[in-house]
């Protein structure tokens, strides 16, 4: 069966409506620790009191959920998120089937691996004494390294894959 590839617009356009349910979860989490930040004046800054435990809150808080959005939808009979579905996209593998939660939750691993560094040199870089260190900047350079070649490789395969996509064997396909 041949499929019909989904472009870097309309990824971009179905990302950026997902986006929307993800900000819109990002001022629920905003709201409701302001409410606790109000009841419970010390569990926040308890919660982000160094790099260490900021970024488990903040993974806690922000990656997993949306980590979960992502693989979860995708590896659903609708075999993709809101956006995708918008856009009428969705993610299957090589062999045009859908995709099951260990795939998709390694998809989803593989594709916010640069998000994950780039929070995790952010954290390093609010508790930095001064100047951040060499392993801060390199940090930032591997995260833009890695956005750059599943850009570049998006752009030039036939498939349209991005690196995860073809680590984890999948296609995003116009429905």
């Amino acid at each position: 069966m041949k499929h019909s590839y989904a472009g870097l617009w309309a990824r971009l356009t179905a990302f950026a409506l997902d986006y929307i349910l993800i900000a819109g979860y990002l001022i629920c989490v905003v709201a409701l620790s302001s409410v606790i930040n109000t009841l419970f004046p010390t569990i926040l800054p308890r919660a982000f009191a160094n790099p260490l435990s900021g970024q488990i809150t903040g993974f806690f808080l922000v990656t997993l959920p949306v980590t979960l959005y992502f693989a979860l939808l995708e590896a659903s009979a609708w075999q993709a998120t809101w956006g995708k579905r918008r856009k009428g996209l969705r993610v299957i593998r090589r062999d045009g089937s859908r995709l099951n939660y260990t795939r998709a939750i390694g998809r989803t691993v593989l594709k916010f691996i640069p998000w994950e560094l780039a929070h995790t040199c952010i954290w390093q870089i609010t508790f930095a004494p001064q100047k951040p260190s060499p392993l801060i900047t390199a940090g930032f350079a591997l995260v833009w390294i890695l956005v750059g070649a599943n850009f570049v490789s998006l752009l030039i395969r036939q498939s349209r894959q991005t690196l995860y996509d073809r680590m984890a064997g999948t296609f995003v396909v116009r429905s």
